[in-house]
């Protein structure tokens, strides 16, 4: 039995006393689930976490996945904090300007009769119910990935909000290119000289794009690539021949393929809507680097796992059995570069070769964890699906000599978890702008068939 007096009743106004800061956060076991660091995420404030949030941890600790990191992880550190004094009198994170409490149970008493007092989401509602009672409204906020938890906070009058520590706007998200305009005279130069000179006032970043578009007439362009080293502008590279069958059809797919194909730029990100041709162009690139230039010891193709709609469950057969149809889409688009037709069977054939040779690796991203991977042609699809974390993760397994490209389409999510504001692939577009081994391009123009791009527009 659930009790508010005695012991925790004693300790209330020790709480309100080691109280250090005006800001009151309450957070949700998700938030700590989504980012173990979430409760140094927050300066100037005082970190609230329930006594429910950590047996909710606890549950966790065990998990294999994503989660149970997460948990073993915050644990550790709320251990490290316990070792420096008692939780539940408040201990300060001096370099984050944050101090932080592990609270009991005190105001279980003022749970509203409706609502179940075991249900720890209420137990956690109740927490931040009662500082809010004793710091006013406007101090104190629930943090909390769980929509329902948020709803229900607001119909008590309590301010909640989502956990939104590395949020990207995708509408605002950096595209890779831009427009300029200059005099025809530059532009006939530019195909001459092969450079247009262009000095800090440009605030262009490294390896940004660029359709250099004439002031008198809009029929007279170029594309260009700005390179830092050279300092200005210096033209796609020439494509004279299609890559393994694969040549661009707008000028989003020339940016594309121009970065997948330069082994300077060792990060690239495409991000785009279904048919605007990413995983194929970084496929037809990864294979032209890989088997024809031998640039790279194998091309690796990877994806993570996440059912649209309701999962089937468990599959039969071996390992290879079971990951086959998570990994159909990538084989269906090596069978059509290998032969042009995903139905073709030698095509199919000579797929498998590459594979048993050990020049071409599918798999998934779960046992990525701890590897190192050099001198490969690393690509990640459907990239939107992971955290910044798990981002992180996997480009810090790049060893020397391995390029890295991820693809995805934001407006494709099938993780619960993650919406296109706090997906790992914006993140990572953003955190990396400016790099000089790093470029993307966002592609609008769907070329799947003119029925996908219609479906696309107008669903």
């Amino acid at each position: 039995m659930w009790v508010s007096h005695g012991f925790y009743g004693s300790r209330k106004g020790v709480v309100l006393a080691a109280a250090k800061y005006e800001r009151k956060i309450v957070l949700d076991t998700n938030v700590l689930l989504f980012d173990a660091q979430a409760i140094f995420k927050f300066p100037d404030a005082d970190v609230f976490i329930p006594i429910s949030v950590i047996e909710e941890i606890d549950r966790f600790k065990r998990d294999n996945g994503e989660n149970g990191r997460n948990a073993r992880q915050f644990s550790r550190y709320i251990d490290e904090l316990r070792e420096k004094g008692p939780l539940i009198d408040g201990v300060e994170v001096e370099d984050r300007h944050t101090k932080v409490f592990v609270t009991a149970n005190y105001a279980l008493d003022s749970i509203p009769k409706e609502l179940e007092p075991n249900k720890a989401d209420n137990r956690i509602l109740a927490c931040a119910v009662w500082l809010q009672n004793e710091f006013g409204k406007d101090t104190t906020r629930l943090v909390s990935k769980d929509i329902n938890l948020r709803i229900l906070a607001d119909v008590y009058g309590v301010n909640a909000e989502d956990y939104e520590p590395d949020d990207v706007s995708f509408e605002e998200m950096y595209l890779g290119y831009r427009e300029l305009n200059v005099s025809s005279e530059a532009i006939d130069r530019f195909y001459t000289e092969r450079l247009y000179p262009l000095d800090a006032s440009s605030r262009l970043v490294p390896n940004e794009y660029v359709i250099m578009k004439d002031e008198t007439n809009p029929n007279h362009s170029a594309l260009a690539r700005f390179s830092q080293v050279d300092g200005g502008l210096v033209p796609l590279r020439g494509i004279s021949e299609s890559v393994w069958g694969i040549s661009p059809r707008n000028m989003e797919q020339s940016f594309a393929l121009d970065c997948l194909l330069n082994d300077e730029i060792k990060l690239v990100s495409l991000v785009g809507k279904a048919g605007t041709g990413k995983t194929l162009m970084a496929l037809a690139a990864g294979l032209m680097k890989s088997l024809d230039e031998g640039k790279y010891q194998r091309l690796l193709v990877s994806r993570p796992i996440f059912p649209m709609g309701k999962d089937l469950g468990y599959l039969p057969g071996d390992i290879n059995e079971k990951l086959n149809p998570w990994m159909q889409p990538i084989f269906d688009n090596v069978d059509f570069l290998m032969g042009g037709d995903s139905t073709n069977s030698k095509a199919s054939g000579r797929t498998q070769e590459l594979i048993h040779q050990g020049l071409l690796n599918i798999e998934p991203l779960t046992y990525i964890r701890g590897r190192s991977i050099p001198n490969q042609y690393l690509i990640v699809d459907e990239s939107q699906n992971l955290t910044p974390h798990e981002i992180k993760t996997i480009i810090t397994r790049a060893g020397e000599g391995t390029k890295v490209v991820l693809t995805g389409d934001c407006y494709q999510i099938d993780n619960p978890y993650i919406d296109s504001a706090n997906s790992g692939l914006t993140y990572c577009v953003e955190r990396f702008k400016g790099q000089k081994i790093a470029a993307h391009v966002t592609l609008q123009k769907g070329e799947r068939s003119e029925l996908a791009e219609t479906a696309s527009n107008v669903l």
